[in-house]
């Protein structure tokens, strides 16, 4: 295997520099170096070149931060919000404001691993699946504008596993935390002869995560890789993943919770009905892609498949769903041409993928106490009660992109691209009983149900990349894209709005402007950006049975600036922020006029400030970050004064084959929510908090061998 890993290395290399000259001008070596991309153009380039605001991770970081979540990784990049409920693999993304009509996970928003959507076609993402200590770098693309991204209008977060060929990524590694927390890691890289690698990898994480109640965590998951060369060079890498993730929900606090927490530190959830919410998963994931020379073109086929079942009880249902299936393929072509005298990159493909659930069902729960008019007050265990409901659902995407990028003149490089996507979803089912918001209580059911709808989604758009001097780039880009609804956003709408509508794919085009710099010892990246949204889909909480419509329009302006400087050799500071405006232009919901009004939970500004250090085989990094006021309704009626001061340290010792890395989040043990909400109802207003965690301290040791 010897004999191909350089070759491996040279194909990469050759496809790095046959991208147009204006990407690859020469700099000085530097302290700072560009990280690279392949999210925005599906082909390799400094990010200095892609024509809009992109941030990128590398393993270093993700080594740094001791993690245990996707959210520990990411949390600090301007102009995206991670947030918890438990500090496990469940996380709820925004990225621009797009993402804030999800009462949880990710919406609007796609998130692939290796090429394969860890999104479905219905928007829903698991995280599940994601096994953070194979994670080599995340790529987190904002708005519209990625030729990746299908039913996405929102952004891409890409995350790039470890390299079946890297022979250097062998390791055991042990963890301990506050709150019961532990995590555990080993893999083994080997070659079997000159054309074969393989890679084994095992990762266990848990927490009891005691602060809060109703609030464990654990993962396991085991993967085995394969690469193989053959002799006419091309390549085929193949894993094979299995994971089981069991993760309790806690629901969030009253404004009386909130502050108790705030004087104890500990919480106690007597507020809610709904207290034992929970994700209990296994999903089979397998993933294959290959790589070959067809003449002038570069063939890229790849197909995925995944099977998972979830245990999943919620807010009024249990969901028991074992036997759902993800297939899909996606095959690209790249051709290397010349344009206007110089290379230009044309790049062009299909996908198809289609996400099955069969047999899935929803029960009562079978342990409640009930109050006034048999209203259940609070459920007692997570038991499945009563066969409720039996659906099928069949969602389906088919696709097709094309793009080219090239260079009228040695400074200016140009991206035009197009994606169409059609999206089905369709589904059937039987509603024996149906929890009653009105009442509190279990209810006859509709019975026999069935929706379809289909929607096509168009995704254009052209960025311009001008080279001011061989270390600054400008930038601008437009951009725009659709967001079908997503099946329980449909079913909800048709069920429960007066008007019994259906929803119609909203629209967002996205003008942006920015400069990129990468220099000697420093590097900076700054946007300024302005998000139209044509029928935005938005929640309708109307004290009941909660629906979504669309929105008029909304207006979204912001400016993200990201910097960092190398000071000496040993020491570095940055800093990143972000200052935003997000107003709904006409927006009329339920007899309520918010035309005007901002955007609940968007924060008017955020920031992150770091000082790094290196000496030898000792490293250290202290952050501390903040975020703004928001309000916490669309009427505007009460905000929330957010955070400042919320303090991280990291540190590290790294000799020979031994490393340790030491961290503390949260350093000053900080009393703050992450996310709070208003709702108006006959009784009043509620509010829900959900409680950042308490200060929290890891420790791990790795051992590389």
């Amino acid at each position: 295997m010897m004999q191909r890993k350089p070759l491996a290395t040279a194909i990469l290399a050759l496809a790095f520099f046959h991208a147009p000259q204006f990407v690859w001008a020469q700099t000085e070596p530097a302290y700072t170096l560009d990280n690279i991309s392949i999210t925005a153009t599906r082909i390799e380039r400094e990010s200095k070149s892609v024509p809009q605001s992109v941030a990128v991770v590398n393993e270093a970081s993700i080594e740094r931060e001791n993690a245990m979540n996707i959210n520990d990784v990411i949390d600090a990049i301007p102009g995206v919000q991670a947030i918890s409920e438990n500090n496990g693999y469940d996380s709820r993304l925004i990225i621009r404001g797009a993402g804030l009509k999800a009462p949880y996970g990710v919406r609007e928003i796609m998130v692939i691993r290796d090429g394969v959507p860890m999104t479905d076609p219905d928007s829903f993402t698991r995280f599940d699946l994601i096994d953070i200590d194979d994670m080599e770098g995340v790529e987190i693309y904002k708005g519209p504008g990625s030729i990746y991204a299908s039913n996405a209008s929102g952004g891409v977060v890409f995350i790039k596993s470890k390299s079946v060929f890297d022979p250097q990524q062998d390791r055991i590694k042990f963890g301990l935390g506050s709150f019961g927390s532990r995590q555990f890691n080993a893999k083994k890289q080997f070659d079997a002869g000159d054309n074969d690698s393989f890679a084994f990898n095992i990762s266990r994480r848990q927490s009891d995560n005691d602060w809060r109640d109703w609030n464990q965590f654990d993962s396991t998951q085991f993967s085995v890789k394969h690469g193989h060369f053959f002799d006419d060079n091309s390549v085929v890498e193949t894993e094979i993943a299995y994971t089981e993730a069991n993760l309790q929900l806690p629901q969030s606090l009253s404004a009386a919770e909130f502050d108790a927490y705030k004087d104890t530190g500990k919480t106690t959830n007597t507020n809610g009905a709904w207290r034992k919410n929970g994700r209990y998963s296994k999903m089979l994931f397998i993933n294959s892609r290959y790589e070959t020379t067809m003449g002038d073109y570069t063939f890229k086929p790849q197909v995925y498949f995944t099977h998972w079942e979830h245990f999943h009880p919620v807010t009024g249902m249990i969901n028991d769903a074992p036997d759902n299936k993800v297939f899909g393929t996606d095959l690209t072509w790249h051709r290397s041409h010349d344009l206007f005298g110089n290379p230009a990159e044309l790049l062009f493909g299909v996908t198809a993928r289609a996400d099955i659930r069969e047999n899935g069902k929803k029960y009562t729960y079978e342990d409640t106490s009930t109050g006034f008019g048999g209203r259940i007050s609070e459920v007692l265990t997570d038991d499945k009660g009563e066969l409720a409901q039996v659906e099928d659902s069949q969602n389906t995407i088919f696709g097709a992109y094309i793009q080219d990028s090239f260079s009228p003149s040695r400074s200016l490089l140009v991206d035009v691209g197009l994606r169409y996507d059609r999206v089905n979803l369709s589904i059937d089912g039987n509603e024996i009983l149906d929890y009653d918001w009105g009442s509190g209580t279990y209810q006859s059911g509709a019975g026999d149900y069935r929706y379809d709808e289909t929607y096509h989604l168009i995704s254009p758009k052209l960025g311009l990349t001008y080279a001011l001097t061989d270390q600054t780039n400008l930038y601008g880009i437009i951009a725009s894209a659709n967001q079908a609804p997503t099946e329980s956003e449909m079913q909800a709408t048709r069920d429960n709005a007066p008007n019994n509508t259906d929803l119609d794919a909203s629209t967002s085009t996205n003008y942006e402007i920015g400069l990129k710099h990468r220099s000697r010892k420093w590097s900076a990246d700054l946007a300024l950006y302005f998000n139209k949204l044509n029928d935005e889909i938005v929640k309708v909480e109307n004290g009941s049975a909660d629906y979504y419509e669309n929105a008029g329009e909304t207006d979204k302006k912001g400016v993200e600036l990201t910097a960092a400087y190398q000071l000496t050799p040993n020491w570095g500071l940055g800093a990143s922020g972000a200052k935003t405006e997000y107003r709904y232009v006409d927006y009329v919901s339920d007899g309520n006029d918010y035309s005007g009004n901002l955007l609940r939970f968007s924060p008017e500004y955020q920031y992150s400030l770091f000082v790094d250090w290196r000496q030898g085989p000792y490293s250290a990094r202290v952050e501390t970050a903040g975020v703004g006021a928001y309000y916490m309704d669309d009427a505007n009626s009460e905000e929330y004064s957010g955070f400042t001061g919320l303090t991280h340290l990291t540190m590290g010792y790294e000799r020979q084959a031994h490393q340790v890395a030491f961290s503390v989040h949260n350093l000053t043990d900080k009393r703050y929510a992450t996310e709070v909400s208003k709702t108006s109802g006959f009784g009043g207003p509620s509010y829900d908090y959900t409680p950042g965690a308490p200060r929290t301290v890891k420790l791990s040791y790795q051992y590389n061998y």
